[in-house]
Formats: structure tokens, C-alpha cells, sequence
């Protein structure tokens, strides 16, 4: 018996702005690429985005990984300035 996932009512925009943030990139502009062709929409728009899901309580029990991973860097770049 397999088990379903469970639904964390993510859009799926969203879910795939987590998951491309979960990829390796080789060089530069190939996650830029790989944001315009896999997403259709534009590196800021994306990074608009991905800000905000950081917020999401809906985003952290999607991915808790990744979202912390992703608080701590912004959190580290806010204490810089």
C-alpha cells in the first residue's frame, strides 16, 4: 500500500517555485533560463514570489527544508545591512 501525499493546499505555482529553488544550477544564468523556460515568468517575479512563500505557513509544511534554509539566508542578509 502506497501512501498519498498529503495535500498542503500549496498552489502549484508555488510548489514549483520551491522545488526550483531545491535544484543545482552549473553555471551562471542557467537557473535565470530554467526560471523563464520551466516557470514563464521572469527571474524578478520569481524572486517575488519565492520571498513571499517564505512567509507562508503553507510553504514551511510543503518543504520545511528548504523554507528554513531560505529564512536563515534572508535572515542573515537583513542583520548585514
Amino acid at each position: 500500500m502506497t501512501e498519498e501525499p498529503q495535500s498542503t493546499g500549496l498552489p502549484a505555482r508555488e510548489q514549483s517555485v520551491l522545488a526550483m529553488e531545491r535544484g543545482t544550477w552549473s553555471g551562471p544564468g542557467a537557473k535565470e533560463r530554467a526560471i523563464r523556460e520551466q516557470l514563464g515568468i521572469s527571474p524578478v517575479r520569481y524572486y517575488q514570489l519565492l520571498n513571499a512563500l517564505l512567509d507562508d505557513p503553507r510553504a514551511l509544511v510543503h518543504d520545511p527544508v528548504t523554507v528554513n534554509r531560505l529564512r536563515r539566508v534572508r535572515d542573515a542578509r537583513r542583520s548585514r545591512r
